[in-house]
């Protein structure tokens, strides 16, 4: 709204969140997990959002730690089923 995008694209973002909310809390796994899993997948978006659609390149920091969230999402969905 603050770029003059308009009512209609502040909507579509509700929309959108909304869903993204909804979503986590039909999963059949354990919700915990699932939530973990898809806050990762929202950090590497913004990183993404925020380099293709408001041109800010992602820097080392970012990089590091968009590492640092893939590597925990994976810890708490898959390692702890080996050890």
């Amino acid at each position: 709204m603050k770029e003059g995008k308009g009512f209609e694209f502040a909507l579509l973002g509700v929309v959108l969140l909304t869903t993204y909310g909804f979503v986590n809390t039909l999963q059949p796994a354990h919700f915990g997990r699932v939530y973990a899993a898809y806050g990762g997948v929202f950090v590497i978006m913004s990183i993404l959002w925020g380099w293709q659609v408001d041109k800010i390149p992602p820097d080392r920091y970012d990089v590091i730690g968009a590492i640092v969230v893939l590597t925990g999402v994976f810890i708490i969905m898959h390692l702890r089923n080996i050890i």
